[in-house]
């Protein structure tokens, strides 16, 4: 090979990525094959159930028994009605790597999501997200365009009841010619009813409960068998 075509590989190609922009250019390292939903393992499902888990662990908690789910035209709004997350810090808790209320017991003693990236995943690889916290009268929230801030809103005082709504758009650039199927979805949060006892979720006009658990998930899977 002639030395003059090789590739130069030295100091100027070793780049630091701030979170951000390293999720969004290697979005697989976090939610796996992006997909364009038409499979149930594809990258907008992630999204959801990485939203939805944080609402699993409020009710989990004792906190909140039960979840709304809203899509719509690749718009997704889930609203729980657990503590909500401590006013003075949704940005952080929304777009800081390694930053969340898991890292001990203090707050949370059962916990699906432990390592501090899931929401913030969901915002960076989203073209709108907002994040909205209401607290013991106190509402706030914050939106974000591509993973950046563009406005947090001062605290106001509300009458809605304690809790978090996540609303998201995910990225068309990243996830090219998504949809959303509802049979995914609702396998999804029918999966969450079963192993979540007295919890339940509203999606677009259906509410998915179980009074038996595990038993009627098999039950499910040896009818579907048939």
């Amino acid at each position: 090979m002639n030395e003059n075509n090789t590739v130069q590989y030295n100091e100027d190609n070793i780049k630091t990525l701030e979170p951000r922009e390293h999720v969004r250019l290697r979005p697989g390292m976090y939610i796996g094959k992006l997909g364009d939903g038409s499979a149930s393992d594809d990258g907008i499902y992630i999204l959801l159930k990485e939203v939805i888990d944080n609402s699993i662990d409020e009710f989990r908690m004792k906190y909140g028994k039960k979840i709304e789910v809203k899509i719509k035209d690749g718009r997704v709004v889930i609203r729980d009605y657990g503590r909500g997350i401590p006013l003075g810090k949704i940005v952080e808790v929304v777009s800081i790597m390694n930053t969340g209320g898991k890292y001990d017991d203090g707050a949370f003693k059962k916990s699906i999501g432990l390592n501090g990236v899931g929401t913030k995943a969901v915002n960076f690889l989203s073209e709108y997200f907002q994040v909205k916290s209401v607290r013991e009268g106190k509402m706030r929230r914050a939106e974000f365009q591509d993973g950046k801030l563009i406005e947090l809103h001062d605290e106001a005082e509300t009458t809605e009841r304690n809790g978090t709504e996540i609303t998201f758009i995910p990225d068309e650039t990243i996830f090219i010619n998504y949809k959303f199927r509802s049979e995914y979805v609702e396998r999804m949060l029918r999966n969450y009813s079963y192993l979540n006892l007295g919890l339940k979720i509203y999606y677009n006009g259906e509410v998915f409960e179980s009074q038996n658990g595990l038993k009627d998930l098999l039950e499910e899977e040896i009818d579907s068998e048939i």
